[in-house]
């Protein structure tokens, strides 16, 4: 289990899959060195710098996330060492959970990172990646590539490319950057 890291203001609420086994760890999301989500997050220029959670959150890095609006969680708390070795019935105990989670944090917008587990955790088996037109607990949601390494077709640009539009969209979606 990773705690979730919760700004005092959500922008866009990051979706992972579930913690890795290094993630849990050091209980810090996207931890394992090669994860490509914290490059591909300064790619797009959402983070003025580039974080390396390997060994744990720094207050800086903590600080700056708040500031910026950017929020993590997953849909399953259970550590493995690879999301396939999730069950759909995890996966879909977990989207409960996780409605309830968003329509508490009410962020401005959802990025679920990983279409297949969308598709199952969800029942949308003919979900496709970008803006989906159903919403999670009343909240723009955006279903996009998962970082880890074993999705190797997607690149950091690509990954940065399709994080960057949900973090815009959430613009469009009524977010104002400073608003208390």
């Amino acid at each position: 289990m990773v705690d979730d890291l919760i700004a005092r203001r959500t922008r866009v609420l990051f979706v992972g899959i579930n913690p890795g086994l290094w993630t849990e760890a050091v209980n810090a999301h996207f931890a394992r060195p090669g994860n490509r989500f914290w490059p591909a997050l300064h790619r797009a220029e959402i983070t003025p710098w580039l974080v390396d959670a390997s060994a744990g959150m720094r207050a800086d890095d903590l600080a700056m996330l708040d500031r910026i609006g950017l929020s993590i969680t997953n849909l399953v708390g259970r550590a493995s060492a690879r999301a396939d070795q999730l069950t759909v019935a995890e996966l879909r105990a977990g989207a409960p959970d996780l409605v309830e989670r968003i329509a508490r944090i009410a962020p401005a917008a959802v990025a679920v990172l990983g279409l297949t587990t969308y598709r199952q955790a969800f029942g949308e088996r003919r979900a496709v990646a970008g803006r989906q037109e159903r919403s999670l607990a009343g909240r723009p949601t955006w279903v996009l590539p998962n970082p880890s390494g074993l999705n190797a077709h997607e690149r950091v640009d690509s990954l940065a490319a399709a994080y960057r539009a949900a973090w815009d969209g959430a613009a469009q979606c009524g977010w104002q950057d400073g608003q208390k």
